[in-house]
């Protein structure tokens, strides 16, 4: 194959890949990439002591990946993974949605408690700064 129809390839055409492959285009680590396998996450094929992943693999990566940005533990992630297996696309959409919908709801939560925190902390602080003993030194320093 020539160089120049290699490089309009693109890495998801690829029928598999390396753990170097994925690291690059996922930008993490190989030692990242091991992890997820050693917690059964993904499964590469070995020729020798080399890693063949494969698409299903990449596609998985990109899930657990996308899943940890948003905040879902790897047993959530590998929940949503497993429903796939199990009951297809569409019932994993129908569950991704629900716990999309639960991490909103808990981020508007620790929001509200973040607000309310930083109101009480303004308010202690104003009542401290009003002490008289702290204005006497502020004024005559």
């Amino acid at each position: 194959m020539s160089a120049a129809l290699l490089s309009k390839i693109s890495p998801a055409d690829a029928a598999s890949f390396t753990i170097a492959d994925l690291a690059r285009e996922f930008d993490v680590t190989a030692r990242t990439i091991r992890f997820y396998e050693s917690e059964g996450l993904l499964s590469p094929e070995r020729e020798g002591q080399n890693r063949i992943y494969s698409k299903r693999d990449r596609a998985r990566l990109g899930w657990i990946l996308r899943g940890k940005r948003v905040g879902f533990s790897l047993a959530e992630i590998r929940e949503l993974l497993d429903i796939y297996k199990s009951g297809g696309p569409a019932k994993q959409r129908v569950a991704l949605v629900g716990k999309c919908r639960e991490r909103v709801d808990a981020l508007k939560r620790q929001r509200m408690d973040i607000d309310d925190t930083i109101a009480d902390l303004q308010a202690f602080l104003h009542a401290v700064e009003e002490m008289p003993d702290l204005k006497e030194k502020a004024a005559n320093a």
